[in-house]
């Protein structure tokens, strides 16, 4: 329910303020409005405000439009001539095109703006010791070291470090990374990832690369129980210590954690303390996917000192001239990128695994209405650029392939023929359902493979 609330909540805001882009900029043109349509297909219910426009709610609830007094789209009447859409200067008609595209941009800067002004806590990148072979192993990174730079970036928490080793990574797999340690000292470490596919939108970047966060270790004692889980049916309880598993010494959470990992549907003896008093209990790890591999989970959480946690953690504030820099660069950082993730697509560079669909973006709605509202507003930012960005792309049926036709009629003087807008029409819709059954096919098997 969380999930399809916060996939309700994150598709009704983009597209009210996708199209009210649209609306705005068509009134201040003097083009008449129909309808203000939130959803596809039959209406559901509308109401007629004193313009004439109709504010409608439809029954397809995966995107929405707004319908203006158009002389191609049917009969309009003689007072309504100088409202019609097509009768507008074409520049006018660009810009209530690149409306809607603009104000999911705007949208995005409004959100980081306020997240950055407002405060948000951060995780250090602080990094753990690199599994053995990885490229992070080879570059030399030691347990405890926090990254300060990325080819010259200042890196200043975890997402930071994330999102600029997969920009820098991408442009040249050969970085170059600052780093400090406890004791001060300065390190530069070079990261080369030459055939790692960093933009794998099936695992985590960093984590494949080696670059794991640093955690201190935590006590072998559960602190939630999942309901109708393994751990729950074999008479575990919150508080339990595990000592031992199958006679294998525990010291820290991470070791009972491997050995579980490591033994999908095999019985395992934990012997465990509960209440100063020790006994032995007997458990079936599920199996379960993790990153195409097959692992065992019993549904049992440590308790977590929020003290061992502190030291990990910054806040990052600014005010408000400064947090809107930050907000303008961020959203142009992620739009480039964008585009450029598009191109390699295109060209064969990047795998069409990355495409995403509605399934993965309710996915991570959900997951991030769960981690908090920080999160939730971070994630909307992120896809309201998202989309900013594939409706501007030159491709018909989008507001980029509408704008297309307008700018070479701006340069030619004269309209695309309606012959070359209906085979565009065509291509583009064959285009975007392509894109959408690789986008649906992407998703569901990350749905069943875990």
């Amino acid at each position: 329910m969380i999930t399809l609330l916060a996939f309700a909540v994150t598709l009704g805001i983009l597209v009210v303020i996708h199209e009210f882009g649209h609306y705005a900029v068509a009134r201040a043109c003097g083009v008449k409005v129909l309808r203000f349509s939130i959803g596809f297909g039959p209406v559901l219910t509308k109401l007629l405000d004193r313009h004439g426009t109709e504010w409608a709610l439809s029954a397809v609830p995966l995107g929405g439009y707004v319908k203006m007094v158009d002389e191609r789209e049917g009969e309009v009447s003689a007072e309504d001539l100088p409202h019609a859409f097509n009768r507008k200067p074409v520049s006018q008609r660009m810009a209530i095109v690149v409306a809607g595209p603009v104000a999911n941009l705007l949208l995005a800067i409004l959100l980081y703006w306020a997240l950055f002004i407002s405060g948000i806590t951060v995780l250090k990148p602080i990094v753990a010791s690199p599994l053995h072979g990885t490229p992070a192993a080879l570059a030399g990174f030691q347990n405890g070291e926090m990254v300060t730079a990325i080819d010259g970036d200042p890196v200043e928490d975890w997402q930071d470090m994330y999102w600029l080793v997969l920009k820098h990574g991408i442009q040249n797999p050969v970085m170059t990374i600052k780093t400090r340690d406890a004791a001060n000292r300065i390190s530069s470490r070079r990261l080369d990832v030459t055939g790692v596919d960093l933009a794998d939108a099936e695992q985590d970047p960093l984590a494949h690369i080696g670059l794991l966060r640093y955690l201190p270790d935590l006590p072998p004692v559960i602190g939630q129980i999942v309901p109708g889980s393994r751990a729950e049916a074999a008479g575990l309880r919150t508080g339990d210590r595990i000592t031992a598993v199958n006679d294998q010494a525990i010291t820290v959470w991470d070791d009972m954690v491997k050995l579980i990992k490591s033994s999908p549907g095999k019985p395992l003896r934990l012997n465990l303390t509960r209440s100063g008093k020790s006994m032995e209990i007997s458990v079936t790890p599920a199996l379960e996917k993790e990153s195409g591999q097959t692992v065992g989970r019993i549904g049992a959480a440590p308790r977590v000192d929020d003290a061992l946690f502190a030291p990990l953690q910054a806040e990052i504030r600014f005010g408000p001239a400064a947090a809107l820099k930050r907000a303008l660069y961020k959203t142009w950082d992620l739009s480039t990128f964008s585009l450029e993730m598009m191109g390699r697509l295109v060209i064969g560079q990047a795998s069409l695994k990355n495409i995403s669909g509605p399934v993965t973006i309710a996915d991570y709605a959900g997951r991030s209405a769960e981690a908090g509202p920080t999160a939730f507003i971070a994630f909307l930012a992120l896809i309201s650029v998202s989309l900013g960005v594939l409706n501007l792309l030159p491709i018909p049926l989008l507001d980029g392939g509408h704008l297309l036709y307008y700018f070479i009629e701006f340069l030619t003087g004269r309209p695309v023929s309606d012959s070359v807008q209906e085979i565009g029409q065509k291509i583009g819709a064959a285009l975007l359902a392509t894109l959408m059954l690789f986008a649906l096919f992407n998703d569901f098997h990350r749905l069943l493979t875990g």
